[in-house]
């Protein structure tokens, strides 16, 4: 009976070190612009997991309104928050062929007015997310000078990474939340908008 027991809690633990290290594995090679100061990753399936077992997790969506609106959102998203704005829309950024953008000024204080309406502090579990993990992983390393101390970037965001070959190449068809087959919806709560 001892055997039986110590050969089924040694199983147990040896099973979960693996589980653990693949976990921590599949992370090591993270591009440095989706790196954080925290070090906490998520992929879209994990961060819906964790947010569905736990609904004190708070999870943000930090894309433009103009994504949410055009593109959806996580059904369980707690609030849109934009981490960038549109600047002047007559202002043209050569290097990223587009028009230019300006980190939101009042990101930090949405997330503060955030964490009081759902009574929650800045030792939450934090949840961010954003197109494909570049400005989520920003807005987790503003968070995280804020005071912040659990902050997760959603590495592969909710449309995914670019195929880097084959008919798709280019195309954001690689993981993330659609892609991964997670909920979303085009139809929005005015009460989880910024700034309404």
């Amino acid at each position: 009976m001892k055997k039986k027991f110590f050969s089924l809690i040694t199983g147990t633990i040896l099973s979960l070190a693996l589980v653990t290290t693949a976990a921590a594995e599949s992370f090591d090679n993270i591009p440095a612009k989706k790196q954080t100061e925290l070090g906490l990753y998520l992929t879209a399936k994990d961060a819906y997991k964790m947010k569905t077992e736990d609904p004190k997790v708070l999870l943000i969506d930090v894309r433009t309104r103009a994504e949410v609106a055009f593109l959806g959102m996580p059904q369980v998203s707690d609030a849109n928050i934009p981490y960038m704005m549109p600047g002047e829309w007559d202002v043209w950024d050569e290097k990223k062929k587009n028009f230019k953008m300006e980190p939101n000024s009042g990101f930090l204080l949405s997330m503060e007015d955030l964490l009081k309406e759902k009574g929650s502090t800045k030792e939450a579990k934090i949840i961010i997310l954003c197109r494909s993990g570049n400005r989520s992983a920003n807005a987790a390393n503003l968070l995280a000078k804020g005071g912040y101390t659990n902050v997760y970037t959603v590495v592969d965001g909710f449309e995914g990474d670019k195929a880097k070959s084959g008919d798709l190449k280019g195309q954001r068809v690689v993981n993330g939340w659609k892609n991964s087959g997670l909920p979303w919806t085009y139809k929005l709560e005015k009460s989880k908008m910024y700034d309404l």
